[in-house]
């Protein structure tokens, strides 16, 4: 790491003379190293349950729990009727006089604590339907092979059973069997449920037995209930289970099916033979074989039997509907798995389900080689109602996922068979720890499979607004404690970008795989706290990351990196330049800034985010040979600064003469000149974008003198409308996801009609507006620019880029906090001569895409219909 000798930086500073570049404005910083580089981060030291280096301890127990299920699947009621019979072990060093249980299915009750927190307008984790729950037939303790019935309370979804006989430490084990029966529900908080389909119902049953919760060295019973967000925490042992339905279902779940020949069919065993010797996807049963009794025993009802070996849970599928498919998965060991898919027929086709299993076997080998070897011998996927929901060896993921979109399902529910299947964090109070780490892993796979099929490369200033907002939760926090909308960003999104940053610009990747993966292969099957991880990533990377996970997983912190100033020595570029640059928010990371001179030389310095521990201003020489065109902070767009705007600065003067009303002339003229852009009666332009392998389109219609409607919307999806935006006169209606977005503030109202105003350009030169040339060149994509600000006359500013050479406009957006930046490209004639930008970067409900305009006509006579809300 190369730092400027203080002697160097005291005679450059004597010799700095201000010269062509100074940052407007002078931002005040809002950061403190303090805050950050915090040396009393860490709140504990190592003990001898878990180590101060990250690792399990040399006393570090848990608990164990092996699970004997037998139930009955009843079609014709939509009910599970079983027995569970748990062997649990207690391997703590105290004395448990009572045990704690989940009984999960109790959250489908109408009076439940889940249905009681949930919000009036719904949400992924409301119930459509209620249920009964979990009727509990009767809890006994079997002791010398006698079944005791036992004194039990139920609390939402919690049993608590009372024991007779205190449970010894150092191993002792007792036998606990519950009777019980539940209603399946069609939604079941999108975890679990049933769907019907052409050819029947397809069940996905999931959280269906009563099943113990963890005692572990940090917080003893782990008790917090289930309300929908939160998932599980969940001990590991052996399950053998056996699931009865009638004979003509398909039945699969988690582990390895121990009784093929009895629930098989000749047919169906000869080809599950040839799928398990198969690189390519075989066909166990098409659409041919669900109407013909050869595909299954001639029986009533079957009994499948299952085994799952050293896990936290399994779930399970069954369905007559199922279409069923399968291929051979190959370990870095040489060991052989199974992967495979059970579908709808509406799901088939190779742009959807009949992918799946390639799909499968893809991330399961990626993520083997990457990280840790698959421990499950079978890796199921199942098409049904719920959208996607992962379990050891088994996941749910919605049947009408298509293209990109299921890619990214499958790889991510499998991936959790790493986190938290493998390495056994608490979901319920660390969302994070799954899901994030899952998410992280996910796109490191994506970028992978099949060269890149699905892969999108990550603009992390275009999430950093809605990553970042004012109302944004600490990724350490509970799920249930996390707003519903900014979940997806604290559990998911946040912390998969912190890894990546981590990986790519902190640590580098071979000093981060190798401290990840030794953090996987610490905690496998076992229970990491986050302080787990830190200390082994801390000491496995060598680097002490303490400021990191500081600012980025316990607060809020933002960042605005700047450059403030470029100055010349003795005002000669040849001499060198003094760069200064500028942390303006709370959070902390390291520095990429690319020059470039005006004699065509370029270069990328880098620098450590240590640079911030002293303050919020640093200044570096730079070895300039020439005048400096540009300094822009963060070319890549790799992290989450929240305005990127002052990310940039020249170091050449404005030159003379140029004013705002030149440049919006150069821009008139650029697209045709001011009278036909004044011709233009209507204006459709039809454009499309993709996102993970799904088609957006967008057709925006236009009307002078104030008529706009736009629809983003998604054909594969039965046209479902992600946005729709209708401006007839005063009147504006917004929509997001078809509910209706309302527009409370001035400020609100003014930037979406700045947002779709067509050429408002021509507007600049009447009463009320006044436009402003920005002093300073700013810079786009690597390209000067000229910066006009207006101001409407509703009080409206909205600031537009244009392009020093070609005059086009590239970049404008709303000066209202989390403003939409849309930046313009690829400028093309239409039909009536003048020039529209064929390529768009936008956002639709905070999702960064690039729109492609396939179809553009003007003055087709447009009626007013078309603007009707």
């Amino acid at each position: 790491m190369k730092y400027t000798k203080l002697t160097l930086s005291l005679l450059l500073c004597a010799a700095m003379f201000k010269a062509h570049a100074q940052s407007a404005g002078g931002s005040k910083s809002n950061y403190d190293q303090h805050k950050v580089f915090n040396p009393l981060f860490y709140p504990d030291k190592g003990n001898e349950f878990r180590s101060a280096g990250g690792a399990p301890g040399v006393k570090y127990w848990q608990n164990r729990a092996d699970y004997k299920l037998n139930v009955v699947l009843d079609t014709a009621k939509h009910s599970v009727t079983g027995t569970t019979l748990i062997t649990y072990t207690n391997n703590s060093p105290d004395p448990l006089a009572f045990l704690w249980l989940q009984v999960d299915q109790n959250i489908y009750k109408a009076d439940s604590r889940g249905e009681a927190t949930s919000p009036v307008d719904g949400g992924r984790f409301n119930n459509k339907t209620f249920t009964q729950g979990d009727e509990i037939k009767g809890v006994y303790i079997i002791k010398n092979g006698k079944a005791e019935k036992v004194d039990y309370v139920v609390t939402d979804t919690r049993l608590q059973i009372k024991l007779k006989d205190t449970l010894r430490t150092g191993g002792a084990k007792t036998q606990i069997k519950i009777d019980y029966k539940f209603d399946v529900p069609e939604y079941g908080t999108d975890r679990m449920g049933r769907k019907l389909y052409k050819n029947g119902w397809v069940y996905e049953i999931a959280q269906w037995y009563p099943r113990m919760e963890v005692y572990d060295d940090v917080t003893g019973w782990n008790v917090i209930p289930y309300m929908g967000a939160s998932e599980f925490y969940l001990e590991y042992g052996n399950f053998d289970y056996t699931v009865t339905a009638p004979a003509n279902l398909v039945v699969v779940g988690s582990g390895e099916l121990l009784n093929p020949t009895e629930v098989f069919s000749p047919k169906i065993m000869s080809r599950m033979n040839v799928a398990k010797n198969s690189d390519k996807t075989v066909m166990i049963k098409d659409s041919v074989d669900l109407v013909n009794k050869d595909s299954y025993p001639a029986k009533a009802s079957l009994t499948w039997h299952f085994f799952c070996k050293n896990a936290r849970d399994v779930s399970w599928a069954a369905s007559k509907a199922f279409l069923w498919d399968a291929a051979r998965i190959n370990l870095p060991s040489g060991k052989k798995a199974l992967a495979q898919s059970v579908y709808p027929i509406e799901s088939k086709g190779q742009g959807a389900w009949s992918r799946s299993t390639e799909y499968v076997k893809a991330c399961i080998e990626l993520y083997s080689k990457e990280w840790f070897e698959y421990t499950y011998p079978v890796a199921t996927n199942v098409g049904g109602i719920v959208g996607g929901m992962e379990y050891p060896g088994i996941v749910f993921c919605s049947s009408q996922s298509q293209g990109g979109g299921l890619w990214e399902v499958t790889n991510h529910e499998f991936g959790h068979n790493w986190f938290p299947m493998i390495v056994g964090s608490n979901e319920r109070k660390y969302a994070w720890m799954d899901e994030g780490f899952n998410t992280f892993i996910n796109k490191v796979d994506t970028k992978v499979f099949n060269n890149g099929e699905y892969f999108e490369p990550a603009d992390a200033q275009k999430a950093a607004p809605a990553m970042f907002s004012a109302d944004a939760d600490p990724i350490m926090n509970t799920p249930d404690v996390i707003q519903p909308d900014y979940l997806g960003y604290a559990a998911y999104e946040k912390p998969a970008m912190g890894l990546t940053i981590l990986r790519e610009q902190i640590l580098g990747e071979k000093r981060f795989d190798y401290a990840f993966k030794t953090y996987i292969k610490r905690w496998a099957f076992k229970h990491p706290t986050p302080w787990d991880f830190f200390h082994s990533m801390d000491n496995a990377a060598g680097e002490d990351l303490s400021w990191f996970w500081n600012e980025w997983f316990t607060t809020t912190m933002k960042l605005d990196q700047s450059v403030k100033a470029i100055d010349y020595i003795d005002n000669d570029p040849t001499k060198g330049a003094l760069i200064t640059i500028e942390n303006l928010e709370g959070m902390a990371l390291p520095v990429t800034i690319a020059v470039k001179e005006e004699n065509g030389n370029s270069s990328t310095i880098k620098l450590p985010a240590e640079i911030w521990q002293r303050g919020g201003t640093w200044t570096f020489a730079y070895k300039s040979t020439s005048k400096i065109t540009y300094a822009t902070l963060d070319p890549d767009h790799v992290l989450p600064d929240v305005n990127p705007q002052n990310n940039s600065l020249s170091g050449i003067g404005m030159e003379k003469g140029v004013t705002s009303a030149s440049v919006i002339k150069a821009y008139i003229d650029a697209v045709g000149g001011q009278q036909r852009l004044k011709d233009i009666n209507d204006l459709t332009i039809t454009a499309e974008g993709n996102v993970q392998g799904y088609t957006f389109l967008k057709v925006s219609k236009y009307k002078t003198p104030d008529k706009t409607a736009i629809d983003v919307t998604v054909p594969k999806y039965n046209n479902f409308s992600l946005s729709h935006v209708v401006i007839n006169g005063d009147s504006i209606l917004l929509k997001q996801n078809g509910r209706v977005a309302p527009l409370s503030t001035k400020s609100e109202i003014g930037a979406v009609r700045a947002r779709y105003k067509l050429f408002p350009e021509l507007d600049f030169g009447k009463q009320g507006y006044s436009a402003v040339l920005d002093t300073n060149y700013q810079v786009v994509n690597g390209q000067l620019a000229y910066l006009v600000s207006v101001a409407g006359p509703d009080g409206t500013v909205v600031k537009y880029f244009y392009d020093y050479k070609t005059g086009l406009k590239v970049k404008q957006f709303t000066d209202v906090p989390n403003a939409t930046v849309m930046e313009f490209s690829d400028y093309q004639n239409v039909n009536t001569g003048i020039k529209l930008p064929f390529t768009e970067m936008n956002s639709v409900n905070g999702q960064p895409i690039q729109f492609k305009v396939k179809s553009a006509t003007a003055n087709i006579g447009l009626t007013n219909d078309a603007f009707v809300k």
